[in-house]
C-alpha cells in the first residue's frame, strides 16, 4: 500500500463518534462464549485482523459460529469446557490475545493442538504462560525455541496453584483465569509484584462474572511482613459459564487518537460516545493523561469529551497500567512545552515491535531528542518540527499515533499504513472525517 498523508488541519473541528468495538473485549467474549453452556450472541463485535484470527481458530476447533459482519454480531454455541476438535493447527498471525488465550483454552481439550503465527510472533516470549499451564497440569511443549511459539498443546489442565511473578503480560494471567473455572480441581493464582496492564486482568475477572463464574481476589503479605504485594485469585472447580447476549464496548485504545487530535488542535473538541467511567477498559484513563497535559476534560459514565485548552505541557507519567497509550503520549510530547517522560513500560519491547526503540527512531526524525532506558522514554521536543516519513514496523499503534503528527506537520507521511487493519481497518477514513467536522 502507498504511504498515507493528510492535508494539514487548518481549522478547529468538533465531532462526536463511536469507534469500533474493543479488540480486548471481543476476543475475551469469544473465548468465554465458546466455554459457556448454550448459544451466546455478541453485538458490537470488532472485525479486524486480531479478531478474525480468533474467529478462524475457533472455527478450526469446530465451534459453531454464525457471523454477520454487516451487523457486527457473532453467535457462538459453547460446549461447556469441551473442545469439539481433537486436533487442529491454529494460525494466530501476530495476535497476542489469540495465541495466549487459545493456548489456555486448548489445555482443556483432549487431543493435539498446534499454535503458531507470523515470524514476529516467534520472537514474542510466551514462557510465563507455558510455565503456569504446566503447574496446573497441562501438557504444553515448544515447537522450536524454548519460551517462544510455536506451541504444541495436548490438554490435561486439572487446576491447582500457579505463580505469576512480575508478569510480562497481563494476557498470560487473563488466559489462565478464563479456563480455570472449568478445571476439575480448584485453582489459585498467586500474583507477585507488578502486573503490566493490570486493568486488563480486572476486565477479565469482570467479564468472567458477567458470564456467570465465581472468582475472588484477595491481598496477602510476603513472609517478611512487606507491603501487600501478593494477591491471590481463588477459583472454585467445575463451574459452568452461562451463555448470554453480550454487548461489546467501543475500543478505548483506538479512541485515544481522536481525543489526542482534539487536545493538540486549537479550538477543537471531540466526544467519544458509549465509553466513559463505567468502562471495562483501563485505557479510558488516557483522558486523565490528556487533562494532565492541559486539555479540558468532561468525563461522564457513558461519554468522554476532550477540548483543546491551549498549549500542551510535558509531563512525567507512569503508564504501566496502560502501556498501549505510550505511543500516543510520545507523539503528543512533540507538541508540548517542556520534556515528557514515560515510565514503567518495559513490556513495550515485547509488542508487535520493540516500541521503545521504534519511538526513539521515529520521533528523532521530527527533530526531537529522545532518551530510552530498559523501561522508559524521555522526549525533548524541538523548537521546530520537521516533516518525516514515519516507518510503522508493521505495528498498528505506530501508524495511528503518528497520524496525529501527520495532521500538523505538513509533508509527513505514514509508511505501510495497512498495518492498522490489525484492530481498526477504517482508521484513516474515520480520522479524516473527524478532523474535517465543523460544529
Amino acid at each position: 500500500m502507498n504511504p498515507h498523508s493528510f492535508a494539514p488541519v487548518t481549522a478547529p473541528f468538533t465531532a462526536s463518534l463511536t469507534p469500533p468495538g474493543s479488540k480486548s473485549i471481543t476476543n475475551r467474549a469469544l473465548v468465554l462464549a465458546a466455554l459457556a453452556h448454550g448459544r451466546s450472541r455478541l453485538t458490537g463485535v470488532l472485525f479486524a485482523d486480531d479478531t478474525r484470527h480468533m474467529l478462524d481458530c475457533l472455527q478450526r476447533l469446530n465451534y459453531s459460529l454464525l457471523i454477520n459482519e454487516e451487523r457486527k454480531t457473532v453467535e457462538i454455541t459453547g460446549v461447556e469446557a469441551a473442545i469439539p476438535a481433537t486436533s487442529a493447527e491454529l494460525f494466530c498471525g501476530n495476535s497476542g490475545t489469540t495465541i495466549r488465550f487459545l493456548a489456555a483454552l486448548c489445555a482443556l481439550g483432549h487431543g493435539q493442538y498446534v499454535l503458531d503465527g507470523i515470524p514476529r510472533m516467534r520472537q514474542r516470549p510466551i514462557g510465563q504462560l507455558v510455565d503456569a499451564l504446566h503447574s496446573l497440569g497441562a501438557a504444553v511443549d515448544y515447537g522450536a525455541a524454548s519460551t517462544y511459539p510455536p506451541l504444541l498443546v495436548r490438554g490435561g489442565l486439572r487446576g491447582g496453584v500457579c505463580n505469576f511473578s512480575d508478569a510480562q503480560s497481563s494476557q498470560y494471567i487473563s488466559a489462565v483465569l478464563m479456563v480455570c473455572p472449568l478445571a476439575p480441581e480448584p485453582s489459585c493464582l498467586h500474583l507477585f509484584g507488578d502486573i503490566t496492564s493490570e486493568p486488563y486482568v480486572h476486565m477479565t475477572m469482570r467479564m468472567m462474572r458477567q458470564f456467570g463464574a465465581s472468582i475472588s481476589l484477595r491481598d496477602g503479605r510476603q513472609d517478611q511482613g512487606e507491603a501487600p504485594y501478593v494477591r491471590y485469585v481463588d477459583i472454585p472447580a467445575r463451574q459452568q459459564y452461562a451463555a448470554c447476549d453480550y454487548p461489546i464496548e467501543p475500543d478505548a485504545s483506538n479512541a485515544s487518537y481522536f481525543l489526542a487530535a482534539a487536545a493538540v488542535t486549537p479550538g477543537s473538541k471531540v466526544t467519544i460516545e458509549n465509553l466513559g467511567r463505567g468502562s471495562l477498559q483501563g485505557d479510558v484513563g488516557f483522558a486523565d493523561v490528556l487533562h494532565q497535559m492541559g486539555a479540558n476534560l468532561v468525563y461522564g459514565n457513558n461519554f468522554i469529551t476532550i477540548t483543546h485548552a491551549g498549549e500542551l505541557r510535558g509531563i512525567d507519567v507512569d503508564l504501566n497500567a496502560m502501556p498501549d497509550m505510550a505511543q500516543t503520549v510520545a507523539v503528543l510530547a512533540l507538541f508540548a512545552r517542556g520534556s515528557t517522560t514515560i515510565r514503567n513500560v518495559g513490556n513495550l519491547r515485547l509488542k508487535e515491535t520493540d516500541r521503545l526503540q521504534a519511538l526513539q527512531q521515529e520521533l528523532a526524525k521530527f527533530g526531537a531528542t529522545v532518551e530510552t532506558t530498559a523501561d522508559s522514554l524521555t522526549i525533548h521536543p524541538p523548537e521546530r518540527l520537521t516533516p518525516a516519513a514515519v516507518q510503522t514496523y508493521d505495528d498498528h499503534r505506530m501508524a495511528m499515533a503518528f497520524s496525529i503528527a501527520a495532521l500538523h506537520v505538513p509533508g509527513t507521511i505514514i509508511c505501510d499504513p495497512q498495518c492498522v487493519s490489525k484492530t481498526y481497518p477504517n482508521f484513516f477514513q474515520d480520522l479524516e472525517r473527524t478532523v474535517r467536522s465543523v460544529a
